[in-house]
């Protein structure tokens, strides 16, 4: 599989890095990490590539401001493994919007790369599953998460690059386990709006 529509969205999709076993039936994507797939490049180090690579899914939105939404949940094994909501804007500037078990405890975490990775917890997660939200604002990416998909928490708000990179975007999905044997993730009630949201951090 090489595309994927989803109709949820305006846009198809299309897989990169390695086979996630992507599928799309009755509102619910679901894909999968193998062992030890992650996309990370430590910023203790002097490689700007990823030491592994993970299972992606991203299409292109159409120009302008929008939130991507799903709910994501993850059928945890390993520590760190995770569902993401990720953004691409080139091969050395990207992000990530995760429910990661960091180590032991389902947690919101993002990671911003600019060459290098930067690496944040923001909250913990109580079961397995949490509503995740990437927005594009201007020249900006914003990220949001919420429990129930009403009411929204603000976690980060950054940019990967000017308005012509940020408008060139790939949004979608990635999987993955970085020191485990794999996990499944599944992502539903996914949404997609024109604007961004008109307050960041106000629940909206």
């Amino acid at each position: 599989m090489t595309e994927l529509h989803v109709p949820e969205l305006p846009f198809s999709l299309e897989a990169w890095g390695p086979d996630g076993d992507w599928t799309y039936a009755d509102g619910v994507l679901t894909g999968r990490a193998g062992p030890r797939q992650d996309r990370f490049v430590p910023p203790t180090g002097e490689a700007l590539e990823p030491a592994s690579d993970a299972p992606r899914l991203l299409g292109t939105p159409p120009a302008g401001d929008f939130q991507l939404i799903a709910r994501v949940s993850v059928a945890f094994r390993d520590a760190f493994d995770a569902g993401v909501l990720y953004v691409h804007v080139g091969d050395h500037a990207w992000a990530k919007l995760c429910l990661e078990y960091s180590p032991d405890v389902p947690t919101v975490c993002t990671v911003v790369t600019r060459g290098h990775s930067d690496d944040a917890n923001s909250f913990a997660v109580e079961g397995e599953s949490v509503w995740l939200r990437v927005s594009r604002s201007g020249r900006a990416f914003a990220f949001h998460a919420s429990p129930d998909g009403e009411r929204w928490t603000f976690v980060r708000l950054f940019t990967l690059g000017g308005e012509k990179e940020t408008g060139a975007a790939r949004v979608g999905f990635m999987a993955q386990s970085p020191v485990g044997e794999g996990c499944a993730v599944t992502y539903d009630r996914i949404g997609f709006r024109a604007g961004a949201p008109g307050d960041l951090r106000d629940g909206s």
